[in-house]
């Protein structure tokens, strides 16, 4: 049915001024174009400018679904506790998972993801690989608990998304329709006009050892990436393997000498204090690991220069725990002057590999108010690991073809994990394979933000007048503008409005009693992209302007061609962007 709306009996109320609240370009233009309200902390009210915003994208994500076989179902959001306690997340998901107990004293909880119910479900229904590969998806409210949630739709509580789950009988199969998913989360950020990179991220409580993010770039984003204009390689820094360039400036070994420091605990202090570079000290961080029913104390060593990646150093040792306060009062070591020479017998040291070949390191003696100078590997103490520790930074050295690391801030839009039978053996979802032998699922995980897409398009979409949306996004796609609310100039602006409906196109009418300024700025502030302005002066030349949201650039039109030239405009742009996603 043709779209056609009228602004006087639309609910759409725009506000002039800023709202305190609103931290970032997409927040303070949702809440003063009149598309969301808050309701609470990090829980929002769509509007019905925003409902149809968020709507075109559920279908672009829908269509790209059904075309590589994805089925759509509904899940609850609200998931008994047993399912999450079959998983093992149930105590381990933390407290971003909100919990209820119902009347009768059964627990649950609001769905922050949807693994186990999924998993549930099909245990209980596919029990033979004649049934795989099989790929389910739904659109659907989540909760998380966050501990503080900002910037409106893109660190929210309660969010729209969409997430898929994948069961297969073999690696091939998954491999398959991973790369299948990621094909179609490419074609969503082209289809909602993003400039995005897919990024190698790091799994979180999802699980699985394979994902990777759809980062759409954008200045307020919070998470920051490196990537490579040499090939292909781009990387949240969370999961950024990286080459650092060192250039000690000791080369030769020398002899160990302990310097008393007192007073100094920061490696900025230390460097000033030895009159050297930051560069050519490392810090040393200590974190605790259970072996063989032990706590075992783990020495993490990184240039001073540099910051441990708490993921890589899980990565290096898995299930070590950073030390706080109480962790350093329980092992008697000196937060201050750590270092690997002289530690506690069993503490384990792993080391940066950029440190691998250094001579002279200046490191803590492990006794407040002293360090030491030259300390040399394998001489003065013992390495027992090399690896990749640091946090990576624009300007380290690709990991895949050496070219330098460049950096950028994204928002995540979309994930795509391999989840491998993390769920399926913890719940006992299994089939029954080709040889007769009972085996457990292999899974995939699949979720785009949907209603955080439709910030990262406005973070992209946006000028100092308001939002500029892509045509395949835009609430509605042509807004007409009689300059004047009676006469000829509203009579034809309003057939102007009827024969862009008949003829498809989605069109708003600005038929309210207000001056030309107040329709130009709530035009570009809600951001529709064309503009089609009918005035008298116009009229009397036999024309109309059109405006292009995006550019700013009005064109004179003659009258008797503007609904076809406006509805030719529409179909173009859409065109446009449906032409950089070709299907497989």
């Amino acid at each position: 049915m043709p779209v056609a709306l009228r602004m006087t009996s639309l609910y759409a109320p725009t506000l002039k001024e800023v709202p305190a609240e609103a931290e970032v370009v997409s927040h303070r233009l949702l809440l003063r174009a009149g598309m969301v309200r808050r309701t609470a902390a990090g829980i929002y009210s769509f509007l019905p400018l925003g409902w149809r915003s968020l709507h075109k994208i559920e279908q672009i994500v829908r269509e790209e679904m059904d075309m590589i076989g994805s089925q759509e179902v509904m899940l609850p959001i609200v998931q008994p506790a047993e399912l999450w306690i079959e998983s093992g997340r149930w105590e381990d998901y933390g407290p971003e998972l909100a919990r209820l107990t119902d009347r009768a004293g059964r627990e649950f909880c609001l769905g922050p993801t949807h693994e186990e119910i999924i998993t549930a479900l099909v245990r209980d229904e596919v029990r033979s690989y004649r049934d795989l590969p099989l790929s389910l998806y739904q659109i659907n409210m989540k909760f998380r608990d966050e501990v503080r949630p900002r910037f409106g739709l893109l660190r929210g509580r309660e969010f729209v998304m969409k997430d898929a789950y994948s069961f297969h009988a073999d690696q091939a199969s998954l491999q398959e329709h991973y790369d299948a998913m990621s094909r179609a989360y490419g074609r969503i950020c082209e289809r909602l006009g993003l400039d995005y990179r897919p990024v190698e991220a790091e799994s979180g409580q999802i699980g699985g050892k394979v994902t990777t993010e759809f980062m759409a770039l954008a200045e307020n984003g919070e998470a920051a990436l490196v990537y490579c204009d040499g090939c292909d390689y781009a990387a949240n820094v969370d999961a950024a393997s990286t080459i650092v360039s060192r250039t000690p400036a000791v080369t030769e070994p020398m002899p160990m000498e302990k310097v008393a420091t007192p007073g100094i605990g920061t490696i900025a202090e230390l460097s000033d204090f030895l009159a050297i570079s930051p560069h050519d000290t490392v810090k040393t961080l200590a974190g605790v690991v259970e072996r063989d029913g032990a706590r075992t104390l783990v020495f993490f060593c990184v240039p001073g220069d540099r910051e441990l990646n708490p993921v890589k150093a899980c990565w290096a040792v898995p299930g070590v725990e950073l030390l706080d306060e109480a962790g350093f009062a329980e092992f008697a070591i000196p937060k201050g002057s750590l270092g690997p020479v002289g530690v506690k017998p069993g503490t384990l040291v792993v080391a940066d590999r950029s440190l691998e070949g250094d001579v002279s390191w200046g490191v803590g003696a492990n006794e407040d108010g002293f360090h030491l100078v030259h300390a040399m590997p394998g001489r003065d103490f013992e390495v027992g690991e090399w690896a990749d520790l640091v946090v990576a930074m624009p300007g380290d050295l690709c990991p895949t073809c050496g070219g330098v690391l460049k950096g950028a801030r994204g928002i995540e839009v979309s994930q795509v994990f391999q989840l491998g039978t993390k769920y399926s053996v913890s719940m006992g979802a299994s089939f029954t394979a080709e040889d007769g032998i009972e085996a457990p699922f292999l899974m995939g995980c699949y979720g785009v933000g949907v209603s955080r897409s439709l910030a990262a398009v406005i973070e992209q979409h946006a000028d100092d007048a308001g939002m500029a949306w892509p045509v395949t996004v835009a609430p509605l796609e042509v807004a007409v503008l009689p300059l004047m609310a009676e006469g000829e100039v509203a009579e034809v602006g309003e057939r102007i409005w009827r024969e862009l409906a008949d003829a498809g196109v989605e069109v708003v009418i600005d038929d309210r009693d207000e001056r030309a300024g107040v329709k130009f700025a709530d035009a570009d502030l809600i951001g529709w992209p064309y503009q089609v302005i009918v005035g008298k002066r116009g009229l009397a030349e036999g024309v109309i302007e059109l405006k292009d949201r995006a550019s700013g650039i009005r064109t004179s039109v003659p009258l008797a061609d503007a609904v076809e030239r406006v509805a030719a405009l529409v179909a173009g742009a859409k065109s446009a962007l449906a032409a950089r996603t070709a299907h497989p």
